[in-house]
């Protein structure tokens, strides 16, 4: 469903009838006549759903966190705010950048939508960037051929499934996180599909190289064992981006976790 289109239809349609009953039908009522049916349920409601539609299309957007890929830095339920206007203001629907922001950076965290199905949004970290040679090979990342720092941590329990993962603090650029690895998951990569510029990458039995095509970027979960990304279905185009995200606002049954993420 894109809620996006909707929320839109909806606008314009509430807006009409704001039109019509400001320009003339407001006129051919009695003084102190009530509002009919239409204008109660129709005109009146365009001011605020005008204001949801512009607060939502141009500042900030609430998503929430429907799978384990980015565990742990975001964990299923969490409902996380994105900045729509970081890196530009973006015509609803379409996409197209009316003013330019801050660059994507190695490291963020971004909302995009999924290039093999656009009406569907998708959360992943940033790693490579335009032009960056990005390589995971038996499990180490690396960015135009120098390792990404990392220390490792005490292993991370699951608590769903009662099982660990290693857990590594991981250093890209200015960015410092968690990423999670299964110590029995291959190396290789899996079930790879034909994707754009699928020739800039190859793939063997102990991980892949991609070279990041002009105007795209490659993303991964955190969960990296567990999540279906940028090594599986390919690059993300810039103009899918859709924000940064930036704070977890609420999760059910865990209050503690409401604040900003790494």
């Amino acid at each position: 469903m894109n809620f996006a289109l909707i929320l839109f239809l909806v606008t314009l349609a509430t807006g009409i009838l704001w039109l019509i009953d400001v320009l003339y039908a407001r006129k051919l009522r009695a003084p102190g006549a009530k509002n009919p049916i239409w204008v109660e349920w129709g005109a009146s409601l365009f001011p605020v759903i005008l204001a949801v539609f512009a607060l939502r299309s141009f500042v900030v957007e609430p998503f929430k966190i429907p799978s384990g890929s980015m565990i742990p830095t975001l964990q299923v339920g969490d409902y996380i705010l994105v900045n729509k206007f970081t890196y530009g203001l973006r015509l609803p629907i379409i996409g197209t950048e009316i003013v330019g922001g801050k660059a994507v950076a190695r490291g963020d965290v971004v909302v995009f939508r999924y290039p093999p199905e656009p009406n569907v949004d998708y959360i992943k970290r940033v790693i490579g960037l335009p032009g960056d040679t990005v390589s995971y090979q038996s499990k180490q990342l690396s960015i135009n051929g120098v390792p990404v720092p990392r220390k490792a941590e005490t292993d991370y329990l699951h608590t769903d499934r009662m099982y660990a993962s290693q857990m590594y603090r991981e250093t890209l650029g200015e960015v410092t996180y968690d990423t999670l690895n299964d110590g029995d998951a291959p190396a290789f990569v899996p079930d790879v599909v034909r994707f754009p510029y699928r020739d800039q990458c190859r793939y063997d039995n102990t991980g892949f190289v991609c070279k990041v095509p002009e105007g795209n970027y490659f993303v991964m979960g955190d969960n990296r064992d567990n999540s279906k990304d940028s090594r599986v279905w390919g690059f993300v185009p810039d103009a899918n981006i859709v924000g940064k995200a930036f704070f977890i606002w609420f999760h059910w049954g865990d209050l503690g976790r409401i604040g900003s993420f790494r």
